[in-house]
């Protein structure tokens, strides 16, 4: 975000700040319905291993308190109930009411309800005490959120010392042939998948562009450094494609 003019980033549109945030909301809530399945599609249902190797990394345990940032429809969310245990909690965070819904209907469905609670929050001022949470995940929701220095400051507020950040987002890839493959992906296919499956071509016509403009793996973690995380380090999935960060607070 530019300081100076205040502007931002909505895809590859230059937009105000301050309009970003309800640009976005109407993004998700348009997206919302059709999140899960689009998921499975787009990402020929590799996320599920992504999404696994995050948990394989978090370092989990019973009895722990776990805040899913950006947890829309509550996969991590579903898995980490299960690890912690009737001792822990978990707290599935989204700012947009439309995919929270979706998640707390979801995971109520599957039986996931007594360590679970469902907050409304902007990720740049989480509304939780200082040093209370053991692990925060945040999984392909930062490159959507306006401020991600303020986000990530805010985070590590709200984690304990000794706690860890887990930041699962779109990244480079490796190779100029992954990524020009991804490109075509992205721009041709994705969008008419959006059309046939949830009739919005648009809202992942943004989804594609948002992630263009993600910060690289090594910016990431120098962001994340900048927030105070010591020991920084990520991990490149599929190519580079995705990136799992991590970061711990001492």
């Amino acid at each position: 975000m530019s300081e100076q003019t205040n502007t931002t980033h909505f895809g590859y549109k230059t937009v105000a700040a301050t309009e970003k945030e309800t640009l976005v909301a109407g993004v998700f809530h348009s997206v919302a319905a059709k999140y899960d399945l689009m998921n499975d599609l787009m990402s020929f249902g590799i996320h599920r291993l992504w999404k696994r190797f995050t948990i394989d990394c978090s370092g989990v345990r019973k009895g722990q308190k776990v805040l899913d940032l950006a947890g829309g429809t509550g996969d991590l969310t579903a898995k980490f109930s299960r690890i912690v245990g009737e001792t822990g909690q978990v707290v599935l965070a989204d700012i947009n009411d439309s995919m929270l819904k979706v998640g707390r209907d979801k995971l109520r469905n599957l039986g996931v309800a007594n360590n679970v609670s469902y907050v409304q929050a902007n990720a740049e001022a989480l509304p939780f005490p200082d040093n209370h949470f053991d692990v925060i995940t945040i999984g392909f929701g930062l490159r959507n959120v306006t401020d991600k220095d303020k986000a990530l400051a805010s985070m590590y507020r709200v984690l304990k010392p000794g706690g860890r950040l887990l930041v699962l987002e779109f990244s480079k890839p490796e190779s100029e042939v992954i990524a020009k493959l991804y490109d075509l992906y992205s721009f041709k296919l994705l969008p008419k998948m959006g059309e046939l499956v949830a009739n919005d071509s648009e809202s992942y016509k943004y989804l594609a562009e948002s992630i263009r403009m993600h910060p690289d793996q090594q910016t990431l973690k120098g962001m994340m450094e900048n927030a105070g995380f010591d020991q920084v380090d990520f991990y490149n999935l599929t190519q580079g494609v995705v990136a799992l960060h991590r970061g711990y607070k001492f």
